[in-house]
């Protein structure tokens, strides 16, 4: 179905927009998926694995998970699936074998909800009485430590407030070679609400523990309106140069600080306005100097990153993208933990989020003509028309039409370790033909040919790439995903696939449930 309503011609071409809005198709019959959204029990102590296949004997480290794990307090309960609190999972692998443990995060909120036996704090998609003295983007880091008895504990906090101005910081940040971490926060004040790329020295290596000390605001950059900041998740970072996409989704900030009086919980305060441009602030890594030129797009929607790079004074940027921003409000616990009809209704009004490409010409010249593509690279159809007020870019789709039966894809990840921030050929990711991801994906971007794990009633995590020791080729490594079902209880597993044939090599099976999670990373350190 295409929304004409929202089509512009001076900013789209009609055919372009048709084909920008492809979606996979129709469903019905989805299967429910209610026990994936039910709260579980805590693992503190490692328990073993039944190990079937063979898991390789060089993998060392843990991969570590998180999620929503609780979903209410007493007679209260969460509305929306953002909610839960946070349960931290452990798949400790070493020889060949893996031991699981879990805990939840005892934030603020977990412990005055728990004191009160119900909920106290008001979060994403819930209101609560009283109302607490709590920021809409007030989050910390967290770390996990293992002390002697190995019981998973999440001890340390992190708070950037302490060292610098800023009220957040992103779960997605980027690593330099060097080791300085990277991120993106925002400030609100009399001047108006800025969003600040952030840095953060490298550590001494000699403990794992967050130092923010030396953390510095690399580029402050003002809000296109500073009445309603937009909405973000995530941002970019190539070899020299940060962009923040500062999409139509957009924050009112009266509406949030007068939430309770409106009876609105958080996610209320966020609209999606398809009639705003996105643009893209893009800032030289080193020196924090923005670059003048505007590059803007037509209004889109992205959460995730997948990768950047530098190509004869391109910058090359990959990322999942989806043409309706409500998406984010729209799941809810009623939503999640419906059947039949219903749920297929709500999957089917979700927006596709695809692979898109974009290519920005990082010297504009002022003397260059308008209105003809400024992009002279082989390999790619994406296009960046000068104009009066900057830049206008249209993506290239790094998707043939057969992503569209696995539901288009979203938690997109790389060869992170040797592949960041430089030219790519492989990313892995998860397929949604089901309102939680249900096959694993591998694209190769030479044809956008893809590979394809998937298996009815499984739900498999997003996918985390480690790459073997000996390793010469950009996919020699593993795949490793959380694979959990609601038709039976008890019967999760941590899946090893070979990431070159993407083919399964092991899994280890862990008696106990797990919810369906959102991100994850492998450390080699715990």
């Amino acid at each position: 179905k295409l929304e004409i309503a929202s089509y512009d011609p001076f900013k789209l071409p009609l055919f372009l927009y048709i084909l920008s809005n492809k979606k996979r198709p129709s469903a019905s019959g989805l299967e429910f998926i209610g026990p994936l959204v039910s709260s579980v029990e805590e693992t503190p102590y490692p328990i073993s694995t039944v190990i079937k296949g063979e898991i390789p004997s060089w993998i060392t480290g843990s991969f570590l998970r998180n999620g929503p794990g609780r979903f209410e307090f007493g007679e209260s309960k969460f509305n929306h699936w953002f909610d839960g609190m946070a349960l931290m999972h452990r798949f400790h692998i070493k020889d060949g074998q893996v031991t699981y443990s879990s805990c939840f995060l005892r934030s603020d909120s977990y412990v005055q909800n728990a004191e009160k036996n119900r909920i106290v704090v008001s979060e994403f998609g819930t209101l609560a009485t009283p109302d607490p003295c709590k920021n809409i983007f007030a989050w910390f880091f967290s770390r996990f430590q293992i002390p002697s008895k190995h019981q998973l504990e999440v001890t340390i906090r992190s708070e950037w407030t302490k060292y610098i101005a800023i009220n957040a910081a992103t779960a997605h940040p980027h690593y330099d070679r060097d080791g300085a971490t990277y991120n993106l926060g925002n400030s609100y004040g009399r001047n108006g609400f800025f969003y600040h790329i952030l840095r953060v020295p490298p550590g001494d290596g000699k403990n794992d523990v967050a130092d923010l000390s030396g953390a510095e605001i690399l580029c402050s950059i003002p809000a296109s309106d500073p009445r309603k900041p937009s909405y973000y998740h995530s941002f970019v970072m190539s070899e020299n140069y940060i962009v923040f996409i500062e999409q139509p989704i957009k924050l009112d900030p009266l509406k949030f600080m007068l939430y309770r009086v409106a009876g609105k919980s958080f996610h209320k305060v966020m609209s999606w306005n398809p009639e705003l441009e996105t643009i893209f602030h893009v800032a030289d890594r080193h020196t924090g100097q923005l670059i003048k030129t505007k590059y803007y797009s037509s209004a889109m929607f992205t959460l995730h990153q997948i990768n950047a790079y530098e190509d004869n004074g391109y910058l090359i940027m990959d990322m999942c993208c989806g043409d309706d921003g409500t998406v984010i409000g729209d799941f809810t616990m009623e939503n999640l933990q419906a059947s039949g009809e219903e749920l297929d209704k709500f999957f089917n009004s979700l927006c596709t989020n695809l692979p898109r490409r974009y290519v920005l010409p990082l010297d504009v010249k002022e003397d260059e003509p308008n209105d003809h593509n400024l992009i002279n690279l082989p390999y790619t159809t994406a296009t960046a028309v000068k104009t009066v007020t900057g830049v206008f870019l249209s993506h290239e789709d790094l998707y043939n039409d057969d992503l569209l039966q696995y539901g288009g894809l979203e938690f997109p990840q790389i060869n992170y370790t040797y592949y960041n921030a430089r030219p790519y050929r492989y990313f892995y990711a998860c397929g949604f033909g089901h309102v939680f991801g249900d096959s694993l994906l591998k694209m190769d971007l030479e044809g956008k040919k893809l590979k394809v794990w998937r298996h009815a009633g499984l739900f498999p995590s997003e996918p985390v790439f480690v790459p073997a020791p000996d390793a010469k080729d950009e996919d020699d490594g593993v795949v490793m995903s959380v694979v959990i079902t609601p038709r039976e209880k008890k019967s999760s597993f941590l899946l090893v696939l070979d990431a070159k044939t993407f083919t399964e090599l092991g899994r280890a099976e862990v008696p106990v449930d797990i919810p369906y999670g959102t991100h994850g990373l492998f450390n080699e350190m715990s």
